[in-house]
Formats: C-alpha cells, structure tokens, sequence
C-alpha cells in the first residue's frame, strides 16, 4: 500500500526535515483526575463515593452483599427471574445463586442471540473462617479455631477487633443470621498476639510466620459454669448463653457459616476526606461499582446488559457459588429462551457467547511510593487517574491469564476516549515480584471477549483496605458506558 511504502522511505531516509515539520506531541501522558475534570463531576464523584462508604457496613460479607444488592434491584424494578415466563426488551430480572452469587440482567432491543454486554465481580473478600468444630476452652479461655480464607498476612489479623458474621441452622429447622460486634453495644472478639518482651524468638519469624495458621484463635470468652465443678466449665457456660440466645447447640456449628471480619466501619481517610479506608473494597467496591451501573441504565439497551456477582474468587472460583458454577451461564440460558421466542439452539448460543463482551471487574494495586521497588509506576495504576485496565494479570510470565486481545482492548479505550473517561492502563507490580488473577480467564473461557477493568486499591487483602473516591466514581462511569454503548464490530 502507498501508506507503507511511505512508512518505509521515510524510516530507511537520512533527512529528518519531514519529521520536524509534523505538528504536536504523541506521547501519553498519564493526568491526575484533579486536572481533567470539572469541580461538578468531583462534587458527584464524592457524592457517589459516599453511598458506597455507607454501602460497605451493611455488606461486610458475600451474603450480606447479595441481601443489600436485591434491595437495591428490587426498588429499581428488578423482579426475580424465576417469576417471568417471558422476557421483552426493557425488563428487568435478577436471580440469586444460593444467597452468595448474583445474577442481574435489562433486556435490550437486539435479540439475545446477538449476545451481552457483561460486568463481572466477586462478592467475597479475605477473611477468617470458624472451623466446623470450633469451640474450646484452655486455661481459663474460650476460643474459637479457625481457617483462614484467602490471601492474608495473618499477622495483619492479630489484636484488632473483630465481628462475627454468618448463618447457623439449628437442628430443630430454624435458620438464625448472626452479627456479633458491629453494633456499638456489641462485644467484640480478637486475636491475640505475644507482647514484645517476650517476642525475641518470634521476632526473628519470617512474616509469614510470626502468626502461624493454628495460632489465629478468636478469643470469645472466660466466664465459667457454676454447675460445671470445673469440668470445661468456660465451654459450658458459653454453650448455655448461645443456646439461651440463638437456641443452638455444640453441633449446630457442624454445618454453620460463620466469618470473621474486622469490626469497624468504612470511614474517610485523609484531612480533605478524599480516600476511603475500609475492609473489603477487593472486590465490593468493583462490585457496587458494577451493580449500580445496571441499575442507573435509564430506558431499554441495545444490547442486554448484565452484571455478574460472584462468590469464592479469593479461592478459585470452584464450587455452586463460584464464577465456575454453571449457575451463571444458566442465567444467560433462560434470558435467551424468555427473549427470543426461537427455538433453543446450543450452537446459536454458544455463537452468542462468542458475541459478547464483558468488563472483568476487580481491583488493581495502587502504586504505593513507600514500596516503589516492586511496582513499575509507568505500567502500574495509580491513586485519582481513573479506572484501571489490565489487559493481563496472571503470575510472573503472565501463568494463569487469559490475555485480552488487541482489539477489543482497543474499542473499550477508544469508548473511554469518546467519553471523556479517565482511564489508566496497569499491570500487577513487576515481573518476577508476584501476580494474581481475577475471574477474566473463566468468563474468556466461554469464547468472550474480556478485560479486566478496576479500581486502584492500596493495602490490598489487608484488614484495612484504600481506595480513592475519584477513582470509585471513574469506575461506576466507565462500567456504565461500556454497558450501554458497547456494540459488535
């Protein structure tokens, strides 16, 4: 072509006369959100920022998430899936997946067939589990034993309060929800750590083992039985007061869901209240994110819009609650045979698969310049310039990722661009200092096109978690856009 031929004269010739003569600067340069917008879209990246704040202590776990995002749908007019027999443009449907995952979904003018434009995130966060027979007494003490779930420097977990959250069915059929600690009238729990008197041998641990897996016991109580004689009299005693209260018993743990997360609020951080520090923005505020993009989609979509909330990421995704459970695709199953009124075709479908595309949304690192060396700042998100877009994650050479392709990576950024969206372009810290991944590989699996795409996180997987309000508001803009005007090639 005579644009090649051009390209090549002009890198294979001495004269540099032509290149001098060509107008304007071509580098990027990555700007602070602080630069680019208007005082008014801060006062609404605030504003928004707030609801989410607000948002975090009624959800501090996956079920609580999925009960506070269904009142959100349902006050949207969201209905469950289950009560349509058919489905038309502009409808609204959601389905739970065992109160931990959660499937939402507007109906657009083209036909299913035609695919989905997709948001997905997970729900659960790093945290601390019970372990099915927990209780035990020792010296004087009553504990809980546990097992902690997901990526966490257990040190991190040791002396600060905790709550106790979770669901206990009874044997005689009652389903109790448990909340301990939350409230201000509530007790709290904690672990316990070795005073640095006596700390030299432990001090001299690697961090990974200064607070060892068997070590993280919850401290519960030390009253013990009067009747007990001294016989697991704390554990007696403990045993009367559940059952006095929740009408449990010892073996009623057996089968209960409990987690241990820390007991303070969401709150701002920062004199000018610009940072939120909270637990579990990784992945609850990718989530908010995601599920009030849907729910702000005003009118009928072109293109079906759906928001995918999953369970058990920090583990593996496995499981009838993970982003592996056929649950989900069946969701996308029963919006095709509601909205076309076709017969079901599985090559059509998975055909409409392979046309849809979808936002992987979860966290990124922020650049933290107290630990600069093991990020690449020019390839690593940072705190007030937006959403944040890996197009890969995975482990030193890129292991366990799908890579998104050239692209689609390109139109999502060219969409951010015609929007006017800040977005910034990350990679997870340096080659060969670590990795991660998200749920990206699992939905490319299924032949879509996907991208990861987040919000900048400092202290990730740490009891105490940060993230910047700009950034939240960037995120919920950019998930909204990509939802309604996102189209097929």
């Amino acid at each position: 072509m005579e644009t090649d031929q051009q390209f090549r004269d002009l890198m294979s010739g001495d004269d540099s006369s032509e290149l001098e003569m060509v107008p304007g600067d071509f580098s990027y340069q990555g700007e602070s959100v602080w630069d680019t917008q208007s005082p008014e879209w801060i006062e609404a990246a605030y504003d928004f920022s707030d609801g989410y704040r607000d948002f975090l202590d009624r959800a501090k776990t996956e079920r609580e998430f999925v009960r506070e995002a269904i009142k959100i749908l349902e006050a949207a007019g969201f209905q469950e899936l289950e009560d349509r027999s058919v489905l038309k443009p502009g409808d609204r449907v959601y389905e739970s997946i065992h109160g931990k995952g959660l499937m939402a979904a507007i109906i657009g003018e083209d036909s299913a067939y035609e695919g989905f434009n997709l948001l997905g995130a997970h729900v659960d966060s790093p945290r601390i589990d019970l372990k099915p027979n927990p209780l035990y007494e020792q010296n004087g003490l009553g504990y809980f034993s546990t097992h902690y779930y997901g990526g966490i420097k257990k040190y991190q977990w040791s002396t600060i309060p905790l709550a106790l959250h979770g669901v206990i069915h009874t044997q005689d059929g009652q389903r109790v929800e448990v909340c301990i600690g939350e409230d201000e009238s509530d007790p709290i729990f904690t672990i316990t750590d070795l005073l640095p008197h006596l700390a030299a041998k432990q001090m001299q641990k690697s961090a990974a083992t200064v607070i060892e897996g068997e070590e993280l016991r919850l401290l519960i109580s030390s009253t013990p039985d009067a009747s007990a004689k001294g016989k697991q009299a704390i554990k007696t005693y403990l045993l009367k007061l559940l059952n006095a209260k929740y009408g449990i018993v010892e073996e009623d743990f057996f089968a209960a869901e409990l987690e241990i997360v820390p007991a303070f609020k969401a709150r701002d951080l920062g004199f000018d209240r610009s940072m939120i520090a909270a637990y579990g923005h990784d992945d609850r505020v990718c989530a908010y994110c995601s599920l009030m993009a849907l729910v702000g989609i005003e009118g009928c979509p072109e293109r079906t819009a759906v928001c995918m909330l999953s369970d058990k990421e920090e583990v593996g995704s496995a499981g009838n609650t993970g982003a592996q459970s056929r649950l989900y695709e069946n969701f996308l199953l029963a919006l095709i045979d509601l909205s076309t009124q076709e017969e079901f075709s599985e090559l059509r479908y998975r055909r409409a698969l392979a046309k849809s595309m979808m936002l992987s949304t979860d966290v990124s690192n922020a650049y933290d310049p107290v630990f600069a060396s093991v990020s690449d700042l020019r390839n690593n998100s940072q705190f007030a310039h937006g959403s944040a877009f890996l197009k890969y994650t995975g482990v030193r050479g890129k292991s366990g990722a799908s890579e998104a392709n050239a692209e689609f990576v390109a139109r999502v950024f060219q969409l951010m661009r015609e929007a006017k969206l800040p977005y910034q372009i990350a990679e997870l810290g340096r080659v060969d200092v670590g990795g991660g991944g998200t749920i990206c590989q699992l939905l490319a699996n299924w032949g879509m096109e996907v991208l990861d795409a987040g919000v900048p996180v400092l202290s990730m997987h740490s009891p105490l978690e940060i993230c910047h309000k700009l950034d939240v508001y960037a995120a919920y803009l950019s998930y909204q856009t990509f939802l309604t005007r996102m189209r097929l090639a």
